[in-house]
């Protein structure tokens, strides 16, 4: 693992208001990260609301964003009797479908020009769900800046079109005009390049499915429109370094002189058997599935963006301390934003921590380069 310069948790739920008093803040994290025209750090955080009041006697309840223009959420009522099952986060049907008791929305974050120091958290919601956009919640954003526009990526929750990924354009990175989906059910992840290649924009996604040959893996699509891509492409770590086959790509790629560098994560899975327990009883022992969420690095081609050229050989950042410890027992940093620095020998990484926390680590690029190798 590489020593950030700096590493540090920035943001904490307890930094922000609620934004309904039928709402409790669960988590702030996965922000989008920019830098404005005036020198500043935007960030779009992820905060993730739930219900304070999920069930009782009779219903479940879930959250959806209702306004056609405005912030606005409508809470939907479920009698028990059509729940199948329940969770602490979601309740399902008898066809297999669920809802949810939280929503996400973004919230903007005003960073100074190092990227270090909270200058401004806004405590009313910056990018939301409409009723005909992301109306179960918008989640994980990425921004990339293409001459003077920023485009930001983010998934899009909802009953009609499941979960999605739509593009957003911005002049000056505040206000947002909303072009749709680009990529469809079950594709995340979704990263534009900063540049051009041979004329075209390019992306790395995540596509997943429900039958899989494989573990969901990272893929690189190209399009001339920003509507219609193509050139569809598998970019599969398997076999080529210690990083799990399971991976999708953290913040958008930054072009170096050697290629393009991807920060990405990758899902490790353990199993353990411990003893579990009923009434202060011990019943037996049980298997249980933990995972560790890394962050790693990947260099591909500046020509042809779909070869992988190098890999670390071990992760750049791992998740350390309580911190990174989930709700659901997972450890967790998820790179979703990349600052570089002006003498560009150093770049800000701005990450989820825990599912919980917004975390910022300041790293050398000459080491991170420097950890990579030839892929086999």
């Amino acid at each position: 693992m590489i020593k950030a310069i700096k590493d540090r948790i920035l943001l904490k739920p307890e930094d922000f208001k609620p934004s309904s008093d039928k709402l409790e803040i669960l988590g702030v994290l996965n922000p989008g990260a920019a830098r404005l025209k005036n020198g500043h750090i935007i960030l779009y955080v992820r905060v993730i609301e739930q219900l304070i009041k999920n069930r009782d006697a009779e219903y479940f309840y879930s959250p959806r964003f209702a306004g056609e223009e405005r912030f606005s959420i409508k809470i939907d009522r479920f009698k028990k009797n059509l729940v199948k099952k329940h969770t602490n986060f979601d309740f399902s049907f008898e066809d297999g479908t669920k809802r949810l008791n939280y929503i996400s929305h973004l919230r903007k974050i005003i960073l100074d020009k190092e990227g270090l120091k909270i200058l401004k958290i806004e405590q009313k919601p910056g990018f939301y769900g409409l009723s005909w956009d992301a109306e179960l919640g918008v989640e994980d954003p990425r921004i990339t800046k293409i001459g003077d526009t920023y485009y930001m990526t983010y998934v899009g929750l909802s009953r009609k079109e499941n979960i999605s990924t739509s593009l957003a354009l911005s002049n000056d990175g505040i206000n947002w005009y909303r072009r749709g989906i680009i990529f469809g059910e079950q594709d995340k992840d979704v990263v534009l390049f900063p540049n051009k290649v041979g004329g075209k924009f390019v992306v790395f996604d995540r596509p997943e499915g429900n039958f899989e040959f494989t573990q969901p893996h990272i893929w690189v699509a190209y399009s001339r429109d920003l509507e219609y891509w193509g050139k569809l492409k598998a970019v599969s770590f398997s076999g080529r370094s210690n990083a799990s086959a399971r991976s999708g790509a953290g913040p958008p790629p930054i072009k170096t002189k050697d290629g393009w560098l991807l920060i990405f994560h990758s899902v490790k899975e353990t199993r353990r058997k411990g003893f579990f327990h009923a009434v202060g009883r011990t019943i037996g022992l049980k298997e249980k599935v933990y995972y560790s969420y890394d962050v790693w690095a990947a260099l591909f081609d500046l020509k042809n963006p779909g070869k992988l050229i190098a890999l670390s050989s071990k992760p750049i950042l791992t998740p350390q301390g309580e911190a990174a410890k989930s709700f659901e027992e997972k450890s967790v940093i998820f790179p979703t934003g990349i600052i570089e620095s002006g003498d560009k020998n150093e770049i800000l990484i701005y990450s989820g921590v825990g599912d919980r926390f917004v975390g910022v680590n300041r790293l050398k690029l000459n080491e991170i380069m420097s950890s990579l190798e030839k892929a086999r």
